[in-house]
């Protein structure tokens, strides 16, 4: 299996923002349901958004919802996690799953690098 591409994390102040992207490949990216997840330094996988393969179906974590926009592109095979007002506990590895939300994304294991961000002042 084609392993997904995230980037765009980095380092940036509480209340900044931040646009994730991950380009995915090897399967029919459009018919699929999306979804981000992350995990902090120490902590288990934590599930932050999912996107219906249409673009119709969103959610999001309590912890990220207002903040947070999960969007994306099918004709690019592109997936999108527009993140503003930044808190350090936002801090954490990033990557984008092809798994149907918190309770299915549960046993996801990462096998892509993800994308770093570090939240910090």
């Amino acid at each position: 299996e084609v392993q997904p591409v995230e980037s765009g994390g980095g380092l940036v102040q509480p209340g900044g923002s931040l646009r994730l992207s991950c380009a995915a490949s090897g399967f029919t990216f459009s018919i699929y349901t999306m979804s981000w997840v992350r995990q902090a330094p120490g902590k288990g996988l934590e599930w932050v958004s999912t996107i219906g393969g249409g673009g119709g179906i969103i959610t999001y974590a309590d912890s990220v919802k207002g903040r947070f926009t999960i969007s994306r592109d099918n004709a690019k095979n592109t997936l999108y996690l527009q993140m503003n007002s930044l808190k350090p506990e936002d801090t954490a590895v990033y990557y984008c799953a092809r798994c149907p939300g918190p309770i299915g994304c549960s046993s996801y294991s990462p096998g892509s690098q993800g994308t770093q961000v570090i939240v910090s002042s």
